[in-house]
Order: structure tokens, then C-alpha cells, then sequence
């Protein structure tokens, strides 16, 4: 009974001797990948329309209030309660719609990042399983890592999903501060 005991927990440290672990940085995957840009894009021209839709709404809100500041002095008093009830109810649509907008907003970044999120952990799964490995950690997660005893993933998962080699988070980072810049200038 004994040797039996023995000889199952030598096979286990024998099996996990053989088990190989991986790391990914999958925010950095994710963040590079061209369909990210896309989803950027989206994302930035949806929220530019939100902004002309809620700008000329509350353009019209500062007409009416400027309008009733002018003019409710020489109105009698149902006019001014009328028009006091107007200015109210423009405030409320604006409220709402701002709330609509950006639910809205929240469900389109949503829709267009589900699928890449997917992309991404189907070819980090892809790739381990290719490598033998038994488990992939994100890297953000790991307190220590031993490169020796750990394979990094993200280079290979970068090539596999199409990300130039010299893209980084920070050359990212300038291209969207580029942008943010440019539009400032418009």
C-alpha cells in the first residue's frame, strides 16, 4: 500500500515537472490589434455625432432660457408659466437624450470589442495549445515571473493577429494624442 502511495506521488511530480506555462500581455495584444483602430474610429466618429446631436440641443435650451430672462417681464403670467414649462421640458429631453446617448455608446464599444477580445483568446489558446502548455497567465496578473521557467506568448500572439513589430503601446499612445491634437486644431 505504501509503494503504491509512493509510486502515484512521484508520477505527479514527475507530470508537473513536464507542464509548461505562458504569459500574455493581452491588454497590449489587444490595444495593437488593426481591428482596435477600427473599433477606435467607430467609436470616435459615433461620439462626434453624439456631441453635434446634444450641442444643438442645448443651443436650443440657452435660446429659450436667454429668451425667457429677456422677455418674462412683459409676459403675462400664463405665457411665462407656458414658456417656463418649455424651457423645463428642453432640459429633460436633453437629460434623457445625453443618458440615451451614451448607454448607446456603451453597447456599440461593447459589440465592436466583444469579437476582438474573442479573436485574441481564441489565438492565445490557439498558440498554447500548439506549444504544449498548460496554462497561460496574463501578464499584468503576475506578481513574479521566471522568463526561464515561462514562455512570453504576446510576441507570437502579436504576429498571429496581423500587429506590425514595431508598434507599442506608446507609439499608440503618440497616434492618439496626434489625433486628439488635430481635432482640437479643427
Amino acid at each position: 500500500m505504501f509503494l503504491i502511495a509512493a509510486m502515484a506521488v512521484m508520477s505527479v511530480a514527475a507530470g508537473a515537472q513536464d507542464l509548461k506555462f505562458a504569459f500574455v500581455d493581452f491588454n497590449e495584444v489587444i490595444m495593437l490589434m488593426p481591428e482596435m483602430d477600427q473599433a477606435r474610429a467607430t467609436l470616435e466618429e459615433n461620439q462626434k455625432t453624439n456631441e453635434e446631436i446634444l450641442m444643438a440641443m442645448y443651443e436650443e435650451y440657452q435660446t429659450k432660457a436667454q429668451q425667457f430672462q429677456q422677455k418674462a417681464s412683459t409676459w403675462t403670467p400664463a405665457i411665462r408659466e407656458s414658456k417656463e414649462k418649455e424651457i423645463m421640458d428642453i432640459q429633460s429631453r436633453l437629460e434623457q437624450t445625453q443618458q440615451s446617448l451614451q448607454q448607446e455608446m456603451q453597447q456599440l464599444q461593447n459589440s465592436l470589442q466583444a469579437p476582438i477580445y474573442e479573436k485574441a483568446q481564441n489565438k492565445v489558446n490557439e498558440l498554447a495549445k500548439a506549444k504544449g502548455i498548460a496554462a497561460v497567465f496574463e501578464k499584468g496578473s503576475l506578481l513574479y515571473v521566471d522568463p526561464a521557467q515561462l514562455v512570453d506568448l504576446t510576441p507570437e500572439a502579436r504576429t498571429a493577429l496581423g500587429i506590425p513589430a514595431d508598434r507599442t503601446l506608446e507609439s499608440l499612445q503618440a497616434e492618439l494624442q496626434a489625433k486628439a491634437q488635430a481635432a482640437q486644431m479643427q
